[in-house]
């Protein structure tokens, strides 16, 4: 299990390999693996590239808000424009400039807001695009060329183990990294480059052969390759997303048939399909105090748990009280429509409790 022996650097080369098959990624970009999950590999994108240009940080749901919030007050970047808006929302692609550094989620996890399309990306921009797609990838088909850094990780849309991230680098990117240094020092876990030979910065290429970085666990990592040879034999990512909208179409039919449930995203061109978020519209709901929605959320849900029906589809404990259904691929349409019938039972035996308790 060392994963410095020569098999297990072939087992994590391998898991690099197929994921850039799988997913079209262009021969001359860099594919690796990193510690932290997701987080760990978009803060190692972040503290290793930004600060060489005016960077343009776009959230509208938590992790994004965190990336937001780390270039603001914990990098201190000193050219930064905040496009942060609320819950259901997106930012405004058409005031963010491409010629500077970009940093934004392609999929919104908490929201279940996703970024309609890639028009607002310029093909020769100037600045870098760093794209947090850890709720987007298997369930969309990413534009791989206007996209600089990605990252996402095992757990969200392969069902994976936690803790071991995915980073994938254009050319773009990888001058950057050769060619500025941040002012701020990098702590080992961050750093992608090594001193040349003749005192030039260079990529450390072992991180995207297999020589991870931080001890990577090769019981998950066979269990992400055992996952990725399941995505070959369903179709690959042609497969992947068929899934995907097959599951978020069937609990559409549903949302749109129910008078008390409707989509936290404030139009249908930035609605996920992956991580799909809720709103409870019921009058009775909406009377309720912030902390009233949120305890009528966790005893709807709890109800759900006690029955062995569904687990943790609360809503993100930063969002709106409501509901988040994940329909990504590792799920099956049948599941889904087993679900809903359930939803109504939970969502009206709480309503009915809370109204006896009221009385």
């Amino acid at each position: 299990r060392s994963h410095r022996s020569s098999d297990g650097k072939a087992l994590l080369k391998t898991v690099i390999e197929k994921h850039k098959t799988i997913m079209g990624i262009p021969d001359d970009y860099k594919v690796g693996i990193t510690p932290g999950s997701n987080t760990g590999a978009f803060e190692m994108a972040m503290w290793s590239m930004l600060g060489a240009r005016g960077v343009d940080v776009c959230a509208w749901e938590n992790f994004s808000s965190v990336w937001a919030k780390d270039a603001l007050n914990e990098m201190k970047l000193d050219d930064i424009r905040d496009f942060t808006v609320d819950y259901g929302y997106i930012s405004d692609f058409e005031k963010v400039d491409t010629d500077r550094d970009v940093v934004f989620a392609w999929n919104g996890t908490t929201s279940g807001v996703v970024v309609p399309n890639d028009d607002w990306i310029k093909p020769d921009r100037q600045g870098l695009t760093l794209c947090d797609a850890t709720s987007a990838v298997f369930g969309y088909d990413m534009p791989w060329s206007k996209l600089d850094v990605t990252t996402w990780s095992w757990q969200k849309v392969l069902g994976g183990e936690a803790a071991h991230g995915m980073i994938v680098l254009s050319p773009r990117a990888v001058e950057r990294l050769e060619s500025y240094k941040p002012a701020w020092p990098l702590p080992k876990l961050f750093r992608m480059t090594k001193p040349g030979k003749d005192g030039t910065r260079k990529l450390n290429e072992g991180i995207f052969t297999g020589a991870t970085i931080n001890t990577p666990s090769l019981i998950a990592t066979k269990d992400c390759l055992d996952a990725l040879e399941w995505v070959e034999s369903i179709g690959g990512i042609k497969g992947t997303i068929e899934r995907t909208i097959a599951n978020a179409s069937a609990l559409d039919q549903w949302v749109q048939a129910t008078s008390w449930i409707d989509y936290l995203a404030t139009s249908d061109d930035i609605r996920s399909r992956t991580s799909v978020c809720l709103k409870i519209t019921d009058p009775a709901f909406e009377s309720l105090t912030t902390e009233e929605k949120s305890t009528f959320v966790k005893d709807m849900t709890s109800l759900l748990a006690d029955e062995n029906v569904a687990y943790d589809i609360n809503s993100y404990r930063t969002a709106p009280s409501g509901l988040r259904i994940w329909c990504g691929a590792t799920v099956d349409v049948s599941n889904i429509e087993a679900l809903l019938p359930w939803l109504d039972w939970a969502f009206h035996a709480t309503k009915n409790n809370r109204m006896k308790d009221a009385a």
